[in-house]
């Protein structure tokens, strides 16, 4: 559990950093450079991932069950699951429509997808990863959707 945890709060840490700590974030970017900056946030990025993997591989090994979902939740998180890989992909394809009235397709694809996994798994690893996962990226949305307005940031209207 104890790898599962630090993974969690090193991968989801340092995907925090631009809302709890936007000026650190700036002077480390200006002091190491972009490449160093992202290189050293990519490494620490894979390195919580990776105790991710690990510690959830470990935990799985000895289930702890909170509640057994539905049957019917399976189906749904599948198509919560599509959906989320649809916002996924529209934070990469310019002009997209999606983009356009979402404003941050991927963080709300990561909301979808951790909520179907809640959904569909009554285990505490489950409950620890994607509830962790979904905090993070409430958080993140609206710092994202308030950044936007403080900016004044305009989105062009997008194509089908």
């Amino acid at each position: 559990m104890a790898y599962l945890i630090l993974g969690l709060v090193l991968f989801l840490g340092v995907h925090l950093v631009r809302i709890v700590a936007e000026g650190w974030r700036q002077r480390m970017r200006q002091r190491l450079g972009e490449g160093a900056w992202k290189g050293v946030y990519s490494l620490l990025a894979l390195a919580g991932l990776l105790l991710m993997v690990l510690g959830f591989a470990q935990v799985r090994e000895q289930p702890v069950l909170l509640w057994l979902p539905p049957q019917g939740m399976r189906h749904l998180a599948a198509l919560l699951t599509a959906v989320a890989f649809v916002l996924f992909a529209a934070a990469y394809v310019p002009g997209n429509g999606i983009k356009a009235r979402v404003h941050h397709p991927m963080v709300a694809g990561v909301k979808l997808w951790a909520l179907a996994h809640l959904l569909s798994n009554g285990m505490v690893v489950h409950l620890l990863v994607f509830g962790a996962f979904l905090a993070w990226a409430i958080a993140c949305f609206a710092a994202a959707r308030q950044r936007d307005r403080a900016e004044g940031t305009v989105y062009p209207p997008g194509r089908a």
